[in-house]
């Protein structure tokens, strides 16, 4: 199946597109919201939502993120589909769509060609508008060409068939818990992944510090990195994005990175890619200071 390239300039004014995307991703916050009123409030329910969406969280951001669109570590190939799997129970889209626009952003971050800066487009647009539009529905491979070469992962990505993995969890949660497992363990934790996810795209380029003087507006904030498992530290991911580690310091809290290693002594996985150790010394340096961003220049 040929991708749509996505589009090269989204319009100034936006608005949500009815496809059948729109309308699940709708259908899943409206499942959340009444199955709660439906079944009353349950602290066993939100201790379940909550730590589902934990895990589903550190999931995204190790497969989608540091992974696909990044590359920042390697493994097989057949790991690779079950991480792709993995990834597409978030009901994220496709691996291959998910990459091809995030690295679209860090080519393009913060100008107008930028996927969801909020810079240029607003909050709205930039946690989830961008989403609901018909600007970038489509999968650019010319992004990722070293992705599209695996044709199970170009199978993953078709629209008839990139919500299976999220469909299979969903069955899984009703079967083990009943409506109350598939209510707070699959709506709600959905809910809350996605918008953990938006977050970062809407406020981790607003709120925060910076420490590296990149061409677009990230910043590092330790709340976001603690509820994104470690995507908080933006500031640090845009001035080495290649870096499995973005937590640089020590006590930069980067959960993900920590599930990562530990899984790397299984041999599933190898090559962590690390941070330059010029950057984490200046970095250390900059925030015991509070001196002014060091740019990439002064680093390499």
């Amino acid at each position: 199946m040929a991708l749509v390239p996505i589009s090269p300039l989204p319009s100034r004014e936006w608005k949500v597109s009815l496809r059948p995307n729109t309308l699940l991703f709708l259908a899943v916050h409206v499942a959340a919201v009444v199955g709660i009123v439906l079944l009353g409030f349950s602290w066993q329910g939100l201790v379940l939502a909550l730590s589902a969406y934990y895990l589903r969280m550190i999931v995204v951001t190790a497969t989608y993120h540091r992974y696909f669109s990044h590359r920042s570590y390697k493994t097989s190939r057949p790991f690779q589909f079950l991480l792709a799997v993995l990834a597409q129970s978030s009901a994220e889209n496709g691996v291959l769509w998910w990459a091809s626009h995030h690295r679209h952003h860090h080519r393009y971050s913060d100008t107008p060609l930028d996927v969801h800066s909020v810079k240029e487009r607003g909050f709205w647009y930039a946690h989830w508008g961008w989403i609901l539009t018909n600007d970038w529905y489509g999968t650019d491979t010319r992004m990722i060409g070293d992705l599209n070469q695996c044709r199970e992962l170009r199978i993953l990505n078709n629209p008839s068939l990139h919500m299976l993995p999220t469909v299979v969890l969903a069955l899984a949660f009703l079967l083990i818990g009943g409506v109350n497992g598939l209510v707070w363990g699959y709506f709600v934790s959905t809910v809350l992944l996605w918008h953990g996810s938006f977050a970062i795209n809407s406020l981790a380029h607003r709120v925060g510090k910076r420490v590296f003087a990149t061409s677009d507006e990230s910043r590092n904030s330790f709340l976001l990195a603690l509820l994104m498992t470690g995507e908080g530290w933006h500031n640090n991911h845009h001035f080495f994005p290649g870096s499995a580690r973005q937590g640089f310091r020590w006590y930069e809290v980067d959960v993900t990175y920590y599930c990562l290693k530990l899984l790397s002594f299984t041999g599933l996985i190898w090559d962590l890619r690390q941070p330059p150790a010029e950057a984490v010394r200046i970095a250390a340096a900059m925030a015991a200071t509070a001196a002014t961003p060091t740019t990439s220049s002064q680093v390499m």
